[in-house]
């Protein structure tokens, strides 16, 4: 137990505000450090032959970014599109270096102060989620936030390979522009 809760202070002493936010009706939270920005749903590229847990890409001020369904990833079912339903950008290691990856999510919180003496080390049992994906339960009123580890989470193979088949249909495209039917003059098939 005091192997745990060192490992948990040790992951968390940079780490005292945390993004909470609900998916499938309970509340998670990721870092503050690794949040980037939070924006509207929206905009979605897919990706073919790639995995369930992937959307799809989203351009971001030029950028290819990656989409992931947190849900999905944890083998949960995707949660309706609502109006509060948004990406979070989270900057995460990956082989290549940093990169920037879409987070959907439910609906976001709040940030919340966690201090190190209100964080426990993840269950070793009974928990839906793979405890290497958890930085610890928060603390914070009379419930527990599970504190995500989203290097971890988002250290998918996947993400690299998304971004670079989506680059590469992104240059095709400037390369070789698909003439409309309104261009051509030809009728349109419907």
């Amino acid at each position: 137990m005091k192997e745990a809760r060192s490992k948990v202070q040790a992951a968390t002493s940079e780490q005292q505000q945390y993004l909470t936010f609900v998916l499938g009706g309970e509340m998670f939270a990721i870092g503050i450090l690794a949040v980037k920005e939070i924006i509207e749903y929206g905009g979605m590229t897919a990706v073919p032959m790639m995995p369930e847990s992937i959307r799809g890409v989203i351009n971001l001020r030029g950028s290819v970014v990656p989409v992931v369904d947190l849900a999905r990833l944890f083998g949960r079912p995707a949660a309706p599109i609502t109006r509060r339903t948004c990406n979070v950008i989270v900057e995460v290691e990956s082989e290549t270096g940093r990169q920037d990856v879409g987070v959907v999510v439910d609906a976001v919180s709040e940030v919340l102060e966690i201090r190190q003496d209100e964080i426990e080390p993840p269950p070793s049992f009974g928990a839906r989620l793979r405890t290497d994906f958890m930085v610890g339960m928060g603390k914070v009123a009379n419930s527990f936030v599970i504190l995500l580890n989203v290097d971890k989470i988002l250290a998918l193979d996947d993400l690299d390979s998304v971004a670079a088949a989506a680059a590469a249909a992104a240059e095709i495209d400037e390369d070789h522009p698909v003439a409309s039917a309104r261009d051509t003059h030809e009728p349109a098939i419907a």
